[in-house]
């Protein structure tokens, strides 16, 4: 790691030449596109949560990154994770994953905090009635206490009634078979098998410690193709430099990618956020100098011209790569159809031909790619 934060001196002071392949296309919303269009041409599902995250590694569909090799070097991958319990993302919602005696233990909180707040309420509703009528300000006082307990009040009653709807109000049943259990239970299950033996560890879910260890070796993966080319990369790079490359982000859950968000505007909220695929990296150029980074751009150059990645060179001090499942660029027309996908505006259908075709033309203006 040192090696990777050393001051560079002078030795690479050189100008900065962004190739145009690193800079953004004419319409904006093309990078974006282009994504969409490689994850619907091979009908990609992207990881919603690390649940899901798990069942992908253990079939094999991502592979762990190592954290450190002799090529390049892993910082700041799942940075922003806690030791929060997990939870499965549906509907854009967080609900929590327990076993049996988790969900009783769930039960057993949201009964008592119910019983708390109304005890609460009708002590302070019955302060309330014995103040005098001329004593605005502390009606006022007690009526905004109430208000604040009977908020809180109802959303323990929204939590009790998404345990019953996720968890088939299972709370005290008994089942025939394991497959008759509850779908969340298993999930459980399966993540907490999978806890017991990751990459030669074992990690314990009822420990936030071990949570967020899981949450971050969990996140140190990618597909295998997103793979192959950060390996290609890192690789160029430290055979010219001899130190490895810094990669800040691998896969990230959309779960995940809405809660990093809130502290960095780089991370999309679109339907389908590439990192989501696992087939999106970024590489960290902060310690970088000159004459490393032109390096670097050219060589992610070279790869988008090939037609096997997508780029761009992102403020935020970092490369965001996106590696193309069989090594081909999606068509024009598929990137085309992905805009809106993308967050582009939406086309009338009237018009909509003329401006893809018009769209296409100036984007084939601005970069002609490389055939294969």
């Amino acid at each position: 790691m040192e090696k990777v934060k050393e001051d560079r001196g002078h030795s690479g002071d050189v100008a900065l030449e962004i190739p145009p392949e690193l800079r953004h296309y004419e319409d904006r919303h093309w990078f974006l596109a282009t994504q969409v269009a490689e994850v619907k041409k091979f009908n990609v599902q992207p990881v919603q949560d690390f649940v899901d995250l798990a069942a992908m590694i253990e079939r094999g569909e991502v592979v762990p990154v190592p954290a450190v090799t002799d090529t390049y070097i892993l910082l700041g991958v799942g940075a922003r994770v806690d030791g929060s319990v997990f939870t499965r993302y549906v509907a854009k919602q967080n609900i929590e994953l327990n076993d049996e005696a988790g969900l009783r233990d769930a039960y057993a909180r949201l009964e008592t905090a119910h019983a708390n707040l109304q005890k609460e309420i009708s002590g302070l509703q019955k302060q309330l009635g014995e103040l005098k009528k001329s004593d605005l300000t502390k009606q006022d006082e007690l009526q905004k206490e109430i208000n604040a307990r009977q908020q809180e009040l109802k959303s323990n009653d929204e939590d009790k009634a998404q345990l019953d709807k996720y968890y088939g109000q299972s709370y005290g049943q008994s089942y025939s078979s394991a497959e008759s259990r509850p779908k969340l239970w298993r999930d459980y299950e399966s993540l907490q098998a999978l806890a017991k033996n990751f990459r030669g560890r074992s990690f314990n879910l009822d420990d936030s410690s071990d949570r967020q260890a899981l949450k971050i070796y969990l996140l140190s993966s990618l597909r295998p193709e997103g793979l192959k080319i950060l390996e290609e990369v890192a690789q160029r790079y430290h055979d010219k430099f001899d130190r490895p490359l810094l990669v800040s982000s691998l896969i990230r859950p959309e779960q995940y990618q809405r809660a990093l968000r809130r502290v960095n505007r780089y991370a999309v909220l679109i339907d389908t956020p590439p990192h989501s695929t696992g087939l999106a990296f970024d590489i960290d150029y902060r310690y970088l100098s000159g004459a490393e980074q032109n390096f670097l751009m050219t060589e992610l150059a070279r790869l988008k011209d090939e037609g096997r990645i997508e780029v761009i060179r992102e403020r935020g001090a970092n490369y965001h790569v996106f590696a193309f499942i069989d090594g081909q660029r999606p068509s024009d027309e598929l990137i085309t159809a992905s805009l809106e996908a993308a967050g582009g505006p939406e086309q009338e259908a009237d018009h909509a031909e003329k401006r893809d075709q018009g769209t296409i033309r100036r984007l084939r203006r601005l970069h002609r790619f490389k055939k294969q």
